[in-house]
């Protein structure tokens, strides 16, 4: 043979099964557009340099990581449909004369062509966009874009070498099936050995007990501690029990609906129970997957935007005043002095101020072990007690309360009026004279505490000395903190000249306080969040390109698959409309039922992925839940327009 006949035929079959190998190589390109793309932005120094930039950086580079298993997940799984497809053809040429050896050399080319033209385009195409996709970026973090562009070395190396490797790995797989299969296995292509799927009882109770195991972790832990890492737990048993149910589950389901004689006897139901029975056989792993990559779309693009656009209302709750004090010790009075240098130092900058905060508190952090040290987050559970003087209350709230001794105002959840508070770790008790809900002030610790409550006392240095005596035993030393806030309604630069006046009227009067500013910590918000979201955007659409892609493969297997029966349907006496009724029917079952189970999988998790959300401050979880209808439904919407796109190419094989 020619030494050009391997390459020239392969490039031939490349052209024959375009209907097959452009969508795969085109998923590719957008595969390694996107990981070269991330790649330039994690290894921009630049980026690095910035303020904040470390923890863009951070987040980029972990972004590299998902990409890259995903990649190597998802193309080697699309090329298991691409062979599936061709071993009929592979199997003929085997018949005609060609050896293992020589099949091996025309796949090698095969695959040679294909991953040196989808590389090379996209890291063409990452290139191009790769400053659009900073840009973008920047723009999301409120970072200033730089001019000029550039070429990432780093990228393109890696991005080179972990392609290179996955379709080496694709040749492989490639070659191992066809080498271990004989000739008529492979005319038989995906049809050998077909025959009704049977009944895997024990699969579909392991789906069963995993699923629900994973739905009952979500719902039932609180502990913050635990969320994260049971997150995880619950995340996994639900792709298990995902997997299982979609696999044996469903043969179950149709097989008790099968030997419903009442019910299975009739025409409709016949042909589509004994079709879905095949149907789910031959797809159930990729209905799985594409249930998964939905799932993981909803929640990274839910909570990413929740958390960009809930950035203002974080704020206003770890910060509600544009310039704060805050003075840690254990002297009271230090109010007075620091409202007396927020005055001064509003006067030295010549600005009229909108609001002034001003309070005291001392907060008791208790484990269940009824200890607190450095490290009470890491416990199993831990409470926080803030302790308030009446008056700072009545201020805040604008009411004119009185207590009485041994009385006390609780703020949280758990308590009415005429209940009786105790802390029996330090001896602490008191009649509950008033119960509220919730306090305008909020701190940090009450999203991560199993339990926060803010007590309101008459005596406030007395309550103090006294729980300071009794805490002591305990390890822990409580102390009072003076906070002092103002708004001034003002630029960045005026905040900024508040606090400089601010901290040399504190120097003055011989006061230290830890100044802040809104507009730092927005900056900080703004960093984190909006890389989050950039990240969460990026790898929504990249989750989604596969589910769209696999959603195609499957369209153009079933198309080959039922062309056959579509025919024996009609022979044994359907109407034609009969057919198309029973095959549509069976069709957007099929396809849509992933859909369905992401959305019960996102309603179960909607509880563990709230109070994970808590740790990113998030506290207005009616924002989360609008984000997560809206991302469902726009999802939705898009997985129905794909879904539509690829019938037709269904409809064109079975109808050719």
């Amino acid at each position: 043979m020619r030494r050009s006949f391997f390459p020239q035929l392969a490039l031939r079959n490349l052209r024959k099964n375009s209907r097959v190998y452009l969508p795969y190589i085109l998923a590719s390109i957008g595969t390694i557009m996107m990981f070269y793309i991330l790649c330039s932005m994690a290894f921009n120094d630049g980026l690095g340099s910035m303020y904040g930039g470390g923890q863009m950086t951070i987040i980029l580079r972990l972004g590299i990581i998902v990409v890259g298993l995903f990649a190597v997940i998802f193309l080697l799984y699309t090329n298991s449909f691409l062979i599936k497809r061709r071993k009929k053809e592979i199997g003929l040429y085997n018949i005609l004369g060609l050896g293992k050896r020589h099949l091996g050399k025309m796949m090698f080319f095969e695959t040679l062509y294909v991953a040196l033209f989808s590389i090379v385009i996209g890291l063409f195409l990452g290139m191009l966009l790769s400053k659009l996709m900073l840009a973008l970026l920047l723009k999301m973090v409120s970072f200033p874009v730089p001019l000029g562009f550039s070429v990432s070395l780093n990228g393109i190396l890696l991005t080179s070498i972990l392609f290179g490797a996955i379709y080496l790995l694709a040749l492989i797989s490639n070659l191992v099936q066809v080498g271990r299969a004989k000739p008529v296995e492979l005319m038989s292509g995906s049809q050998y050995g077909e025959r009704e799927p049977k009944t895997k009882w024990l699969l579909a109770l392991i789906g069963v007990f995993t699923l629900g195991g994973g739905y009952y972790i979500a719902q039932t832990v609180e502990a913050l501690v635990k969320v994260i890492g049971m997150f995880f737990v619950a995340a996994i048993l639900v792709i298990i029990g995902t997997y299982c149910l979609f696999t044996a589950g469903s043969i179950a389901v149709l097989k008790v609906m099968k030997k419903s004689k009442s019910f299975y006897y009739r025409t409709k139901n016949f042909t589509s129970v004994s079709g879905m029975l095949y149907r789910m056989k031959k797809n159930a792993v990729g209905l799985a997957n594409i249930c998964i990559l939905s799932t993981m779309v909803l929640v990274m693009i839910s909570s990413t935007v929740s958390l960009y656009i809930g950035i203002d209302d974080t704020l206003e709750t770890v910060h509600p005043r544009e310039v704060m004090a805050i003075r840690y010790g254990e002297n009271s009075s230090d109010i007075e002095g620091m409202n007396r240098a927020m005055d001064t130092a509003l006067s030295r900058a010549g600005v009229e101020e909108r609001g002034r905060l001003s309070y005291r508190y001392f907060d008791l952090i208790l484990t269940d072990e009824g200890v607190k040290d450095q490290r009470y987050y890491q416990a199993e559970k831990y409470y926080v007690y803030y302790f308030l003087p009446l008056s700072d209350f009545n201020v805040l709230e604008g009411e004119s309360l009185s207590l009485r001794e041994g009385e006390v105002i609780v703020c949280g959840g758990g308590y009415g009026a005429g209940d009786t508070f105790e802390i029996p770790d330090i001896g602490f008790s008191a009649k509950v004279r008033d119960a509220r809900p919730s306090f305008s002030l909020h701190h940090r610790e009450d999203d991560l505490a199993d339990m926060s409550l803010h007590i309101v006392v008459s005596d406030f240095e007395k309550a103090f000395a006294d729980i300071q005596a009794a805490s002591s035993t305990l390890g822990s030393k409580p102390y009072i903190s003076s906070i002092v806030g103002a708004d001034i309604g003002r630029d960045k630069e005026t905040e900024q000249l508040v606090a400089y006046e601010l901290r040399a009227a504190l120097d003055e009067i011989g006061l230290s306080a830890n100044i802040t500013l809104r507009s730092s910590e927005r900056f900080e918000f703004v960093t984190l969040y909006g890389g989050l979201l950039f990240l969460g955007i990026f790898l929504g659409t990249l989750f989604s390109m596969a589910t769209a892609m696999i959603i195609y493969y499957k369209q153009v297997s079933e198309g080959f698959e039922d062309k056959e029966r579509f025919t024996i349907m009609q022979k044994v006496g359907m109407g034609l409309g009969e057919v198309k009724e029973t095959i549509r029917r069976q069709i957007l079952i099929v396809f849509f039922l992933p859909l369905a189970a992401s959305v019960v999988h996102i309603a179960f998790a909607f509880k563990m992925i709230t109070r994970m959300l808590s740790v990113m401050l998030i506290s207005n979880m009616r924002l989360f839940a609008l984000c997560t209808g809206a991302t469902i439904l726009g999802f939705a919407l898009i997985y129905t327009v794909v879904f539509a796109l690829t019938a037709r190419s269904y409809y064109k094989i079975v109808k050719a």
